[in-house]
């Protein structure tokens, strides 16, 4: 498939999302090892659901799914929700959808890429992410590209006899500087 190439990186470029993966999304979606880290496990996603809800994404923020450079395959997706333009903030989500692509340094460059597009073209000053404590995948890589812990909700989710704080995490305009938006204007 042929996907529009928005921002784009050494391992993968984010194209905006549609409804042309409804199929592929859902399974996802309802895959245990991505719905228990987004929080999502108790929802039920049917593909008319999913479809709603993927072309409902990009009214409510910016949504694009992660595109795998060597094969052009669409992996994951990334999203910048609760923008507020007028405070300049927004929350971070992403999930790699396919596991054999996880532990790639996929999730890592396209976390990089939309904090670019975050502070260099919607001018945000601060992205959080929310996240639950027993996500140590997603703590490692935010910690690597720069986010900083903030805070956290003392056993907020339980699974079973578990119970698992969320961690919230962000990231200032002022402390990110990997920009390629900001290389091309060279």
């Amino acid at each position: 498939m042929q996907y529009l190439k928005k921002i784009v990186g050494e391992k993968c470029y984010l194209a905006p999302v549609d409804d042309s993966l409804t199929e592929k999304v859902a399974i996802w979606s309802n895959d245990l090892r991505v719905s228990i880290r987004t929080g999502d496990i108790s929802d039920m996603i049917t593909y008319e659901t999913q479809k709603e809800y993927l072309n409902s994404m990009n009214q409510r923020g910016y949504a694009f799914y992660i595109v795998d450079n060597t094969d052009n395959e669409a992996i994951g997706i990334i999203r910048l929700m609760r923008v507020n333009h007028i405070n300049r903030n927004a929350v971070l989500g992403i999930f790699i959808g396919e596991s054999t692509n996880r532990n790639s340094g996929i999730g890592t460059e396209a976390t990089k890429l939309i904090l670019d597009f975050a502070f260099n073209v919607i001018n945000l000053r601060n992205v959080m992410i929310e996240t639950f404590s027993f996500n140590h995948r997603a703590i490692k890589v935010c910690k690597k590209v720069g986010f900083k812990e903030i805070g956290r909700r003392r056993n907020a989710i339980i699974y079973g006899d578990n119970e698992f704080d969320e961690v919230f995490m962000d990231i200032l305009n002022t402390e990110f500087s990997d920009s390629i938006i900001c290389e091309a204007l060279k």
